[in-house]
C-alpha cells in the first residue's frame, strides 16, 4: 500500500463554533502552549489517496467549488500528484459533511470522478439520504443537509454501502466511530505488519481533543458519544502504536498518538 495526504486547502472556522461549551480561558490555555494565535481556527483538509491492487482510491472527496474559498483545492493536488479525476477507482467517504462531501461534483455539478465507485457506510447514508433530516436538524445545518442529499442522489446508482467491521477493499476495514455524525466511519489498512487509520474527524484537531479528548466539540452532531469515540480511538492508537491520518491535524495529517501527562499528544510525521 502507498498512501499519502492530498491539501484540499483549509478552513476558517470562528472558535465558537468549536468551543462555546467550554471554557475559554482553559482553551486558550492550550492553544497558546502550542502556537495557536487568537482569531478563527484555520484547520486544514487532508484527503488521502491510497494506490494498492491496481486501485487509486480517494478517502473523502474534499469541498468542491462552493463551500468556502480557501478550501477545494482537491484537483489542483492531484494534479501536482499526477493523477487525473477519471483514474480514480473508487471514493470511500467518513461522513456527509461539506468539506468531505460536496468536492464529489465539479464546477457544472457534473461527478468529478466519472468512473470511480462510492462507498459509504450505511447508517451515515441512511441519515443523509432521508428527506426529512433537513427540517429535523438544528437550523445551522439544514444546508449541509440539502447540500448532502443532493449529492447523494446522484451518486446513488453507483454507491455501495457497509457495515462496521466490513472489509469494503482488499486490506481496509470499516470502524465504526460515530458522534461527529450518526454514522462517522474510520478505516482501517492493514499491510503486513503495518497498520494505519484514516480517521476523518473523528479526533478533529490536535490540541483541545488530545489534551482533553472527554470535552465536547461543537462541530459534533453527538457531543457525548463523540467524546467516547475519541477516548477509545486515541487509547487504541496510542497503545497499538497505529499510525493515524486525521482530515484536519496539521502538517499533511499523518502522524501517531502517545499518551501524555495531560491526556493524550500528536506526533506528526514530520517531527519524527
Amino acid at each position: 500500500m502507498q498512501v499519502t495526504t492530498l491539501s484540499d486547502g483549509h478552513l476558517t472556522l470562528p472558535r465558537s463554533l468549536l468551543f462555546a461549551s467550554l471554557d475559554p480561558e482553559a482553551v486558550d490555555q492550550i492553544l497558546q502552549a502550542r502556537g495557536i494565535a487568537a482569531g478563527p481556527m484555520h484547520p486544514p483538509l487532508n484527503v488521502t489517496l491510497l494506490r494498492h491492487a491496481g486501485r487509486l482510491v480517494l478517502f473523502d472527496a474534499g469541498s468542491g467549488p462552493g463551500f468556502q474559498n480557501t478550501a477545494g483545492q482537491l484537483t489542483a493536488a492531484l494534479d501536482a500528484a499526477g493523477v487525473t479525476p477519471d483514474e480514480i477507482s473508487h471514493v470511500v467517504f467518513t461522513h456527509c459533511h461539506p468539506d468531505h462531501l460536496w468536492g464529489v461534483l465539479d464546477d457544472f455539478d457534473d461527478p468529478l470522478f466519472p468512473n470511480a465507485q462510492y462507498l459509504m457506510g450505511e447508517a451515515e447514508w441512511a441519515y443523509w439520504f432521508d428527506p426529512n433530516t433537513a427540517s429535523t436538524i438544528s437550523g445551522d445545518r439544514a444546508s449541509m443537509a440539502v447540500g448532502a442529499l443532493r449529492r447523494l442522489e446522484v451518486m446513488e446508482e453507483r454507491l455501495s454501502r457497509f457495515g462496521d467491521g466490513q472489509e469494503i477493499l482488499p486490506g481496509v476495514a470499516a470502524h465504526a466511530s460515530h458522534g461527529h455524525t450518526p454514522g462517522h466511519m474510520s478505516f482501517e489498512l492493514r499491510d503486513g505488519q503495518q497498520s494505519l487509520l484514516i480517521g476523518g474527524d473523528a479526533i478533529g484537531n490536535h490540541h483541545v481533543s488530545f489534551v482533553q479528548p472527554e470535552w465536547a466539540i461543537g462541530t459534533d452532531q453527538d457531543a457525548n458519544l463523540a467524546a467516547k469515540t475519541r477516548l477509545r480511538l486515541l487509547d487504541m492508537l496510542s497503545h497499538d502504536q497505529m499510525q493515524l491520518i486525521g482530515y484536519h491535524l496539521p502538517k499533511g495529517g499523518i502522524g501517531r498518538v502517545e499518551k501524555a501527562p495531560t491526556g493524550y499528544r500528536f506526533i506528526s510525521s514530520f517531527e519524527e
